[in-house]
C-alpha cells in the first residue's frame, strides 16, 4: 500500500518580481551581484528567463535543446544554486520561466531530436515531438521534412555541397556548418560492400568482424516500425552504440580497412546517384527552407523552422521534461514558476493540474484539485477584450499583458478618435479597420507562415468526412480553406474544449461566432464553399457527434485545431496586423486591441476588482521581453492622443522634406506612407529623454526595417525587397540628418516629453499598487524608451541605477519632499522614476497583507486621475495618478502640480493622517474629502498610506 502524503501548504507568493534577461554575457554570476540592489529597491522575487541548457549563443533562451540540464553557458546548475543560496541570504525568492511547449532543434544541438533523426520512429524519442509521420505527400511518409537546404535539393546535390563524412563509428551528412545523423541500418549496404571489397586483402580477423558488424546493422529493427515498444527501441539504440563502438575499434586498429572506408566513402560523395541513393535511407528528408511552410510535417512554435513542438500531453515527455524543475522545487532553490506559451499546449488545464501534482510531490506533499495550489505558477496568456481566464486552472493568474493593455490604454484619450483616425487616413490613405486588418493578417499567415500546419489539419479533417456518408463529398480543398475561414474569424486566441466533452463558458458562443464570421467573410470575398461545410466544421468543433467512436474523432481534431488558432493569431496579429494598422502605435501592443481607442476608468477599475476579487496574485506587466515598445515609449505617444491639431501641423512641416527623399521604385514609391506614419511616431516615443542621438539612427532603422518585413506589404522575412529596405534606411538617416526636420523633432519632443514622463511615472505607480503581483522588466524602475527585440534586451546600466539608489536612500529621511522635487526638476535621468519605483516596493514591503490581500475601491476625482483605494483590517493606501495633463495644464506647465486642479476634490475612504509616501509629506483629512491641489502640491502623483 502506498503511504498517504500530508495535504500541500500554500505556495510562496511573491509581492513584487523583477525580470531577467539572462545570457552568456548575463549569467548566473551577473545576475548573483545584482541582488543586493534588488533587495535594497524591494524586491521580494527574482524572475529569471529561461534557465535550461539551450541552443549555443542564445540571447533569450527559449529555444531549450534539454530540459533536463541546467544552462551550462549560464554557469550551469552549480551557478544557479550559488544564486539561489545568495538570494535566500538576502530573503529574495526566485522564479524562473518555462518552456513546455517547444525544443530547439537548429545545428544538432538538440539530442532528443538528432536521435530521431538517426532512428525515426524507431527512436526512444519520437513521441516526444508532434510529428505527422503519415502524411498525405507520399515522398514524406515515416520522414521528417528537414527545410534547411538553400536551393534545390537537385540542385544542392550537383554543387557537391552535401557530403558523407566519418569522425571515428560515427557517420554524418554533411551540410556546411550543419552534420545530420545518418541511421545505422543505412549503413549495411555500404559495411557489405567494403566487406566484399576487402575479401582476402585484409586480416581474417579485421574482415569478421566487419562482416559481423555489417550484418548488425542490416539486422537492426527498421526505423519506420512504428509498433515497437519502449523495449524494443531502447535495445536498437543500444544496439547501434555498440555497432558504432565496434566499427570505431576496427577502424583504430585496422589501417587497410580505415584506408578502404574512406576510399568508399570519397566515391559515394563523388557520385551524386549513390550519394542520393544513401541520403533516401535516412529517415529526414532533405529540401529547400523554402518548402517549409507548405510541406512542414511537424509541430513548430509558431513558424520558426528550428523549433519543434513538444507533445506534453503524453505522461513519459512530462515526466521527462519536468525532472529537473521538479528537483530545484524539492530543494528550494527555485519557488515559482512563469509558463511560456501555455495555449500550445494540447491540454492546458489538464497540464496546470500535472505541474501542480508533481510540484506537491516534490515537496512531499499530496495535491487535489481544490486545495490551495503548492506552487506559485503563471501562464504566458493573451486574453482578448471581454475574456476571462479559465476558473478552473490551477494556476495564479495570467503573466500580466491583460493588465498592460487595460493600464496602457487609460491613457489614450477617446474623445479624440475621430480626429486621430482622421490624421491616420489622410497621411497613409487606409481606410480599414484594425478588425478587417487582423482578419486578412490571419488568413495570409495560414497561407505563407503556416499552410504546413494547416494541411495537416486538412487531411486529419478529410479522414474523418471521408467515414461519414453526409460528409464524404468534402474535398480537401474545400476543407482546408474552410478551417482557414474559421481561424481567421476566431474571436480569440483560441478555445479549451477538452477530450471528455468539458470546455470552459463561453466556447460554444465563440466557435459559432466563428463560424459565422467565416461564413461572412467567405461570401465576400468571394469563395464559393458549401454552406453545409460550416455545419461540419461547427459540429466536429463542438463534438457534437452521432456516437461515442466519432466523438472521439472529433475530440481529437478539435484539440489540435485549437493547437494551430493560438499561433495564427499571434503571427496574424502581433507579428503582421500590428504593423499594418498604424493609428496610434502605443496601442499596438501585445495584450492590447489596437481597433479600442482607449480604456475608459470605469472598464479600468472593474477589471482590477475582478482581479483582486479572483487572480489576487496574478501577475501586473508593463514591459516585458516581447512588448512591441518599452512603457516610457509607449507613455510618450499616448500624448498624441490629446494633441491631434500640434500634430498634424508638425506632419503638415515635415510632409514635404519627407516627398523630397521618397525613392521611385517599380511598385510605387519608397518608403510607403503607411511605413513613414510608423517611422515619426517611433522616433518621438524612442526619442532619447537626455538628447544624446549617438546610435539612434541605427535602433530606428533596425526597428523600421523590422516592422515593415512583418508587415509583409512591400517587403518581407521569407521574400526580402533589398531595394525597399535601403529607401526605408535611407529616409530614417536622412530624415535624422535634415536639420529642419531634427529641430522640428527636437521642439516637439521637448514640448510633450514631461506629459509622457507623468504617463510612465503614473502607470509605475498603479502597477506597483494594483491588486496582483507587480513585475519590473529589468532596467524599467528606469526609464524604459526600447523598441521591439531585440532592442528591449540591450544592457542594463545597474551602476548608475545603485549610485542613484544610494543617494535617494541617504537623503530620504531629512528630506524627502525636496529631494523628490530635486529629481522631478532633472526627470530626464530617469532618478523621479526610480524614486517612484523605490517608494512604492518599500510601501508594499512595509503593508504586506494591505497590498497583497487588500480589497480594492475605486474613487472618484474626475477625469483626470486614475485613483483608488486598497484597504485591509484598518490599513488604506490611496493610489493618485495624474493623466492627460497635456490637455489639463493647456501646456501651460510641464507638471500638473497645486492650482493647476483647481477646486477639484478627491474622496479618501475615511478620514485620518495621510503620508504621501512618495515625497514623506503628511497631512491630516478630516472628513472624507480633500483638495487635490493639496495631494499634488509639490509632487505630480501620490501612494497616501494613512497612518
Amino acid at each position: 500500500m502506498t503511504e498517504s502524503l500530508p495535504s500541500s501548504p500554500r505556495a510562496h507568493i511573491p509581492s513584487s518580481t523583477y525580470r531577467l534577461q539572462l545570457h552568456a554575457g548575463f549569467d548566473f554570476a551577473s545576475a548573483r551581484r545584482v541582488l543586493p540592489y534588488l533587495k535594497r529597491l524591494g524586491i521580494t522575487d527574482v524572475y529569471l528567463s529561461p534557465i535550461w541548457t539551450s541552443t549555443p549563443g542564445s540571447t533569450h533562451g527559449y529555444d531549450v535543446t534539454d530540459h533536463a540540464q541546467v544552462n551550462p553557458e549560464l554557469g550551469g546548475e552549480a551557478g544557479l544554486r550559488r544564486l539561489s543560496a545568495r538570494a535566500r541570504e538576502l530573503g529574495l525568492g526566485l522564479i524562473v520561466d518555462f518552456v513546455p511547449n517547444h525544443m530547439g532543434i537548429q545545428g544538432g544541438h538538440n539530442p532528443y531530436w538528432e536521435d530521431v533523426l538517426t532512428h525515426g520512429q524507431a527512436s526512444r524519442y519520437a513521441h516526444f515531438f508532434d510529428i505527422s509521420w503519415q502524411p498525405l505527400k507520399r515522398a514524406l511518409e515515416n520522414k521528417v521534412l528537414l527545410p534547411t537546404l538553400g536551393d534545390q535539393y537537385g540542385r544542392i546535390l550537383e554543387r557537391g555541397e552535401l557530403h558523407l563524412t566519418r569522425g571515428g563509428g560515427h557517420f554524418f551528412l554533411t551540410y556546411w556548418e550543419r552534420r545530420l545523423p545518418i541511421s545505422p541500418r543505412s549503413l549495411a549496404g555500404l559495411l557489405t560492400a567494403l566487406a566484399s571489397e576487402l575479401k582476402g586483402a585484409a586480416p581474417a580477423d579485421d574482415h569478421a568482424e566487419l562482416a559481423s558488424i555489417a550484418r548488425a546493422a542490416a539486422n537492426l529493427p527498421r526505423s519506420t516500425s512504428a509498433d515497437l515498444t519502449d523495449e524494443d527501441r531502447l535495445a536498437r539504440a543500444q544496439e547501434s552504440e555498440v555497432i558504432t563502438r565496434r566499427l570505431g575499434a576496427l577502424l583504430e586498429a585496422s589501417p587497410r580497412v580505415r584506408q578502404a572506408l574512406d576510399r568508399m566513402v570519397e566515391a559515394v560523395n563523388a557520385d551524386p546517384a549513390r550519394l542520393d541513393a544513401l541520403i533516401q535511407e535516412q529517415n529526414y528528408r532533405l529540401a529547400s527552407w523554402r518548402v517549409a511552410a507548405e510541406q512542414i510535417n511537424y509541430r513548430r512554435f509558431f513558424d520558426i523552422n528550428d523549433l519543434a513542438a513538444l507533445r506534453m500531453e503524453d505522461a513519459r515527455v512530462f515526466a521527462w521534461a519536468h525532472a529537473k524543475l521538479f528537483e530545484l522545487i524539492k530543494g528550494g532553490v527555485v519557488n515559482g514558476v512563469r509558463l511560456d506559451h501555455t495555449d500550445g499546449l494540447y491540454d492546458p488545464a489538464g497540464y496546470f493540474r500535472d505541474l501542480q501534482r508533481g510540484a506537491a510531490r516534490a515537496l512531499g506533499q499530496e495535491w487535489t484539485e481544490g486545495d490551495p495550489l503548492p506552487l506559485y505558477v503563471v501562464a504566458e496568456k493573451i486574453l482578448e477584450p471581454g475574456e476571462r481566464l479559465p476558473e478552473d486552472w490551477a494556476v495564479h493568474g495570467t503573466t500580466g499583458y491583460d493588465f498592460l493593455g487595460q493600464l496602457n490604454a487609460t491613457f489614450v484619450d477617446s474623445s479624440n478618435e475621430e480626429e486621430i483616425t482622421a490624421i491616420y487616413r489622410r497621411q497613409t490613405g487606409d481606410r480599414d479597420s484594425y478588425h478587417e486588418h487582423l482578419y486578412r493578417g490571419k488568413y495570409l499567415i495560414q497561407r505563407v507562415a503556416l499552410p504546413g500546419e494547416v494541411n495537416v489539419l486538412a487531411e486529419h479533417l478529410e479522414r474523418i468526412a471521408e467515414a461519414d456518408l453526409r460528409s464524404r463529398d468534402f474535398t480537401l480543398t474545400a476543407l482546408r480553406e474552410g478551417i482557414r475561414e474559421v481561424i481567421a474569424a476566431f474571436p480569440v486566441y483560441r478555445t479549451y474544449v477538452r477530450a471528455d466533452g468539458s470546455r470552459e463558458p463561453g466556447d460554444n458562443a465563440r466557435i459559432e461566432q466563428a463560424i459565422r464570421g467565416a461564413r461572412e467573410h467567405s461570401r465576400r470575398e468571394g469563395r464559393t464553399l458549401d454552406p453545409s461545410l460550416f455545419d461540419f466544421l461547427e459540429a466536429v468543433l463542438g463534438l457534437d457527434a452521432p456516437d461515442e467512436a466519432t466523438r472521439a474523432q472529433y475530440a481529437d481534431f478539435a484539440l489540435k485545431f485549437q493547437q494551430l488558432t493560438g499561433p495564427v493569431t499571434a503571427k496574424g496579429a502581433e507579428d503582421t496586423a500590428f504593423y499594418r494598422y498604424a493609428r496610434l502605435l502605443s496601442l499596438n501592443e501585445v495584450g492590447g486591441d489596437p481597433g479600442l481607442f482607449g480604456t475608459s476608468r470605469r472598464a479600468f477599475h472593474a477589471e482590477a476588482r475582478g482581479r483582486a476579487e479572483r487572480w489576487p496574485h496574478a501577475m501586473l506587466a508593463s514591459s516585458t521581453h516581447d512588448t512591441k515598445r518599452g512603457e516610457d515609449t509607449r507613455a510618450r505617444i499616448s500624448v498624441l492622443s490629446e494633441m491631434p491639431q500640434t500634430w498634424m501641423a508638425y506632419l503638415s512641416a515635415w510632409s514635404p522634406i519627407i516627398r523630397s527623399l521618397e525613392r521611385p521604385l517599380d511598385l510605387g514609391p519608397a518608403p510607403t506612407s503607411l511605413d513613414t506614419y510608423i517611422l515619426l511616431q517611433t522616433a518621438l516615443g524612442a526619442y532619447p529623454l537626455g538628447g544624446r542621438l549617438d546610435g539612434f539612427a541605427d535602433r530606428l532603422s533596425a526597428y523600421m526595417l523590422k516592422a515593415a518585413r512583418e508587415a509583409k506589404l512591400r517587403t518581407s522575412w521569407t521574400s526580402p525587397d533589398g531595394e525597399y529596405e535601403e529607401a526605408l534606411d535611407g529616409l530614417v538617416r536622412s530624415l535624422l540628418a535634415n536639420e529642419r526636420f531634427a529641430q522640428g523633432l527636437r521642439e516637439l519632443h521637448t514640448r510633450i516629453s514631461p506629459y509622457g514622463a507623468q504617463n510612465g511615472l503614473s502607470a509605475t505607480l498603479v502597477r506597483l499598487t494594483a491588486p496582483g503581483v507587480p513585475d519590473t522588466y529589468q532596467g524599467s524602475e528606469g526609464w524604459n524608451q526600447s523598441l521591439v527585440d531585440p532592442d528591449n534586451r540591450r544592457p542594463v546600466d545597474y551602476a548608475w541605477r545603485t549610485r542613484t539608489l544610494a543617494r535617494i536612500e541617504k537623503r530620504w529621511p531629512e528630506g524627502g519632499s525636496r529631494l523628490a522635487g530635486e529629481l522631478l526638476s532633472r526627470y530626464e535621468d530617469g532618478g523621479v522614476k526610480l524614486l517612484v519605483s523605490w517608494a512604492a516596493l518599500q510601501a508594499r514591503a512595509a503593508h504586506p497583507d494591505l497590498f497583497r490581500e487588500g480589497n480594492y475601491r475605486p474613487l472618484e476625482a474626475g477625469k483626470y486621475l486614475l485613483a483608488f483605494a486598497r484597504e485591509c483590517e484598518g490599513e488604506v493606501a490611496v493610489t493618485v495618478a495624474p493623466r492627460f495633463t497635456y490637455t489639463l495644464t493647456r501646456e501651460g506647465t510641464p507638471w500638473a502640480l497645486g492650482e493647476v486642479w483647481g477646486n477639484r476634490q478627491l474622496t479618501l475612504p475615511r478620514s485620518g493622517t495621510y503620508e504621501n509616501v512618495l515625497t514623506g509629506r503628511r497631512f491630516r483629512v478630516r472628513g472624507e474629502k480633500v483638495p487635490v491641489a493639496k495631494v499634488l502640491e509639490d509632487f505630480p502623483l501620490a501612494l497616501l498610506v494613512r497612518r
